[in-house]
């Protein structure tokens, strides 16, 4: 297979070597380095020819070989050119030629084959011989292709290993700035190819450039809206998928998932409001959330973080007793069984010991009651489910609802069951359920003779489960081995019942009463794992019974969508350290919607920020806390950011503003971890739902969630701006103190019908309230409307006591004068950017009237002071520039009178 090598040739360098040698030694000026040293490619075809081939003459270049390098023929040059040596030194072309006169001499005299003519002798530079300035040349060549330094770069290489071609820029070149250049990273890890029957390794991509998100007020449309020169550009966010108030979407096309396709194209005009429900149609959990939010309220203290903005902090007294307690004591709901489970698994209990007590003894009380409480809930947890089976089967043997009840734990019941069937003997053996290691030894003894006697095959099928489960038992009975009748199969002890009955059949009668819950769990986890036929696997609570019609799926999920049930997932949390809460907070564990967050989050909530017993994988590690000046160490705690947790509470804000609950979306929002991606989503929740901000909400929100009120402010005002409202769009926008939008809104909406009204005290009115507030453009925008006034109002009196000779005027009086007619040709020349909107009718008259009533006013005063060629360009009424022109010429009329 053929291999390429790149390198430098030196061929000529080697026979100007040789011929030099011959010539007697003078000192003689150094020859001209040439800028561009020719490379040429060779092939290697086998390693057999490339062993009888010198580098000698691999490295002689042909005839023609050239050809497209040498420079155009018979330009002239000039002597006193500056020519590169080999030292690196400059010298004039004459002081050079003579050393190549007489090294030409000296070759002349053997001989050779006749030069070819288009052959450049790569010994004089190619600037020398068209006639340009060397110095600039090389300047120009080390600025743009670094040829010098990649030649002896190649060299180098094909030193190293001839024969292979290397990829990728050298060690050895020196960039012009310190900085790579952009892209050059991407090919600084090349691989090195062997031969073309083996692929390169693929780059690790990296992004050349940073991007930031900026501000609508900084974005380069701002302002710019209009400008439908590149619609695309000017337009881009509005033309964006984006949600609207209560889960409103709005889209073209047809919503579709990354995997399926459309039949509906997204080019045409055609715009879709579609709603995404985020919980069940039907269903109603507002009570049950603003039950469960308003207890959380009470729980947590809102203070302002250290930027200032509201941060909802939980109390660590918190517990999952306090919301178990919301629910009545006769409740089974799901939500009801998963905060009692919360409190059985990680709530404090009170061991009932002394602090003197040895730490072995609190740690198997602390076993015990651990699995008390989990037994407990257990048992509640399946009550109901053993309930209904035992009535769905009320024609069934003593012994088969015998076993029902202890898949239940109740053992009362189930001696009562047996009793009243007559079996005496099972009775009293059911009583005895979950007793000493030699109770258990005696029933395993019981099952193995009935086996090795093959009895077991004419005892009842129930019998047998209950002597199982006594034997500890809860797998796989085995039967005996005979043949025909005697032959007893193995008996699945249980078979049919859910996940839940089965962890506890492991509690309650297969492992030792000083067994922890947490190895119990491992134990169960471990068998429907390796053999999910022989138990129930952990599904949730409702796809354990067949859904009505109304209680079908409304929303397409995955195949392979199987998550396990929210309590399993709780009791896995508990058992297993390197548990995350990602497996927990899946919001298919807990209901059929995907999109229900609800518990999710309150379980967060309790877990990693209240108890800090588990946290998301992607939480970042926190900053190492720096001293203070005093040199001690603070002990305010620092933690790292989860964008899981914070995308967790945005979503349920988001179900929670779907639900008409803006209050509460407002407070589950403020444990928003970053303070701008807080302040953001609380002022665009409050934006998407200023048309349902109304006393009582505004007061509860600035009230008991502590928002600022210019926060809800600001969102009123562009929601009144948008309808329509201008004047209490300004209001409001006043009324939560940013002035910058509020002046905006004065000088392009609300001055204009002012002036055209003349009414200059609501102008005045309008602008006076930003004189004491820093406001971008003040001087030429807003000041020019007050100027105006006070042009309109102060000038005709002080142009009566200065310019009346019969009134005695003072020096103030004249000042003020002065100054304000030095104003009104300033004026007139920044009206017309000031009322820019030369499509709103309203700037053209405003305009026009203004600069009708500052030029009627100055041709009273001192008409000279305008001239009509600044007056001419504006869009004023023809009347207005002749009545001034009139003035102008009187006025130099009477001035050159005088002057006469």
């Amino acid at each position: 297979m053929a291999r390429f090598t790149a390198f430098a040739s030196e061929s000529s360098d080697d026979e100007d070597h040789d011929v030099a040698s011959q010539q007697p030694q003078k000192p003689a000026l150094p020859r001209p380095h040439a800028a561009q040293q020719p490379i040429a490619l060779q092939v290697d075809e086998d390693e057999d020819a490339d062993e009888g081939m010198t580098s000698d003459e691999e490295e002689v270049p042909k005839p023609g070989e050239f050809d497209l390098l040498g420079p155009p023929r018979g330009k002239p040059h000039d002597k006193n050119a500056l020519v590169r040596g080999q030292d690196g030194e400059y010298y004039h072309a004459h002081e050079v030629e003579d050393l190549d006169d007489d090294e030409s001499h000296s070759e002349s005299s053997s001989e050779s084959p006749p030069p070819n003519p288009r052959i450049r002798d790569p010994r004089i530079p190619w600037a020398q011989q068209v006639g340009a300035d060397p110095h600039r040349v090389h300047l120009m060549q080390a600025s743009l292709f670094k040829a010098p330094q990649e030649a002896a770069t190649l060299k180098e290489l094909a030193a190293e290993k001839p024969g292979k071609l290397r990829l990728g820029p050298s060690q050895g070149v020196n960039r012009k700035h310190d900085r790579e250049p952009v892209g050059d990273g991407l090919r600084s890890v090349a691989g090195e190819r062997t031969s073309f029957a083996h692929d390169v390794e693929a780059l690790p991509f990296r992004p050349s450039r940073k991007y930031a998100r900026v501000e609508g007020s900084a974005s380069a449309v701002s302002g710019t809206e209009d400008a439908f020169v590149d619609a695309g550009l000017a337009l881009g966010r509005s033309f964006r998928v984006g949600w609207g108030p209560g889960g409103t979407l709005v889209h073209l096309g047809q919503l579709c998932s990354p995997s399926s396709s459309s039949k509906v194209t997204a080019n045409s005009s055609v715009i879709t409001k579609t709603v995404v429900p985020f919980s069940e149609p039907g269903a109603e959990p507002v009570d049950l959330l603003s039950k469960l939010l308003s207890h959380h309220l009470s729980n947590s203290p809102i203070e302002p973080d250290a930027d200032g903005i509201p941060f909802a902090n939980p109390s660590r007294e918190l517990r999952f007793e306090s919301f178990a307690s919301l629910f009545p004591s006769t409740d089974r709901s799901f939500e009801a069984s998963l905060f009692r489970l919360g409190e059985a698994l990680f709530d404090e209990s009170d061991l009932l010991l002394s602090g003197s007590s040895a730490s072995e003894l609190r740690e198997h009380v602390y076993l015990v009651r651990r699995r008390a409480a989990i037994t407990a809930w257990l048992e509640d947890a399946v009550a109901s489910t053993v309930e209904a089976e035992v009535k769905a089967d009320a024609i069934a043997s003593a012994a088969s609802t015998a076993f029902k009840r202890l898949t239940g734990h109740q053992v009362e019941l189930a001696s009562e069951v047996s009793i009243e069937g007559g079996n005496l003997k099972l009775a009293t053996l059911i009583s005895q359920a979950g007793g000493d290691d030699g109770f258990v030894a005696d029933m395993r003894s019981q099952l193995q003779i009935w086996r090795e006697q093959r009895i077991d095959v004419h005892i009842d099928e129930d019998v047998r489960k209950v002597y199982a489960l006594l034997a500890g038992i809860v797998d796989v009975l085995e039967g005996s081995n005979g043949s025909g009748l005697e032959r007893c199969p193995d008996l699945q002890i249980a078979a049919g019942l859910d996940w839940k009955r089965v962890f506890g059949l492991y509690l309650w009668y297969s492992e030792p009463l000083d067994t922890p819950v947490a190895a119990v769990f491992k134990t169960y986890r471990e068998h429907w794992t390796k053999r999910p036929d022989r138990a129930g696997p952990p599904i949730p609570w409702y796809l354990e019974s067949s859904p009505t019609v109304s209680e079908r799926r409304h929303w397409r999920l995955v195949a392979d969508a199987n998550p396990p049930d929210a309590l399993y997932a709780m009791l896995n949390l508990f058992s297993d350290e390197g548990c995350s809460l990602s497996y927990l907070c899946q919001p298919l564990s807990f209901g059929r919607s995907p999109l229900d967050f609800s518990l999710p989050w309150h379980l967060y909530i309790m877990l990693s920020r209240v108890m800090r017993l588990r946290d998301f994988p992607d939480r970042d590690r926190p900053a190492t806390r720096r001293p203070s000046e005093d040199g001690v160490i603070e002990d305010e705690e620092v933690e790292g950011h989860s964008p899981s947790a914070d995308l967790l509470a945005s979503s349920y804000a988001l179900q929670l503003e779907q639900l008409d609950m803006i209050q509460e979306a407002v407070f589950v929002l403020l444990h928003l971890e970053s303070s701008t991606g807080r302040e953001k989503a609380i002022k665009d929740l409050l934006l998407r739902s200023a048309p349902k901000l109304d006393d009582w909400m505004t007061r509860g929100i600035a009230g008991s969630l502590k928002i600022p009120i210019s926060w809800v402010n600001e969102a009123k005002a562009i929601y009144a701006l948008n309808s329509g409202q201008v004047y209490e769009a300004y209001q409001l926008y006043l009324n939560a103190g940013l002035y910058n939008p509020a002046h905006e809104l004065a000088v392009l909406e609300l001055s204009p019908e002012a002036v055209i009204r003349d009414d200059l005290e609501l102008v005045k009115s309008l602008f006076e309230r930003f004189a004491d507030h820093p406001v971008d453009g003040w001087n030429v925008r807003g000041k020019v409307f007050l100027d105006y006034a006070r042009i309109r109002t102060q000038l005709p009196e002080l142009r009566v006591q200065v310019q009346d000779p019969d009134a005695v005027a003072d020096s103030s009086q004249a000042a003020e004068f002065e100054d304000l007619i030095r104003i009104i040709p300033r004026l007139i020349g920044i009206l017309p950017d000031v009322l820019r909107d030369r499509s709103d009718p309203r700037h053209n008259v405003a305009l026009s009237y203004m600069v009708s009533e500052l030029t009627r006013e100055l041709d009273k005063a001192q008409p000279l002071a305008l001239s009509s060629n600044q007056l001419r360009p504006l869009p004023v009424n023809e009347a207005t520039k002749l009545s001034h022109a009139q003035v102008v010429a009187y006025a130099h009329f009477l001035k050159t009178i005088q002057a006469s």
